[in-house]
């Protein structure tokens, strides 16, 4: 039961630290990458529908994004969705292809950036310590219920706190890793 509780804390840490890898790669360094645009939805017919599934992105050169959208009819959606993203990138229409070239980061840019870095890392670790808290509070629930004693408790209690420590110091470096990227002029 107590492995039960820690594999599943685990397995929430690691899903966490995956969201955060995720955020990590939308935060750009400089560096074209298609992932850039993966949050962005265009509207499609009436609903939103996120833009890799209207066109194909591709990293042109180390500064430019080349979006080619499948229907011709949506070009005009996919800007002002590009535009509307809060990216601070300013597409180019030709025909149907939507090249987005990526701006230097200024030094102030740059510092705001990792300032969302490190929000985001900080959030990841709430997340991490409140699945700290609900395994812990599952581990005193079966020593209430006598399904394990006050001293398995504790050592489970232990278990969860290496598991919890291992997976904030793996936000750690992948915040150091990001902040390093981002200096990187």
């Amino acid at each position: 039961m107590i492995n039960d509780v820690k594999s599943d804390a685990q397995t929430r840490m690691d899903k966490t630290v995956e969201i955060f890898k995720n955020q990590l790669i939308k935060v750009r360094t400089g560096r074209a990458h298609p992932s850039l645009l993966d949050g962005i939805m265009v509207q499609y017919y009436g609903s939103s529908t996120p833009l890799r599934q209207v066109s194909n992105i591709v990293a042109e050169d180390a500064r430019t994004l080349t979006v080619t959208v499948f229907d011709a009819t949506l070009i005009q959606a996919v800007e002002k969705a590009i535009m509307g993203s809060n990216l601070g990138l300013n597409p180019m229409s030709a025909g149907t292809v939507i090249r987005v070239p990526l701006p230097a980061l200024t030094q102030d840019r740059r510092k705001d950036l990792i300032k969302v870095v490190r929000n985001e890392a900080e959030n990841s670790r709430i997340s991490i310590r409140n699945i700290r808290r609900d395994a812990n509070s599952d581990l005193k629930l079966l020593e209430k219920e006598k399904d394990i004693s006050e001293d398995d408790q504790r050592l489970g209690q232990d278990g969860v706190q290496k598991i919890t420590d291992e997976f904030i110091k793996k936000i750690d470096d992948l915040l150091l890793l990001k902040e390093k990227q981002l200096l990187e002029v």
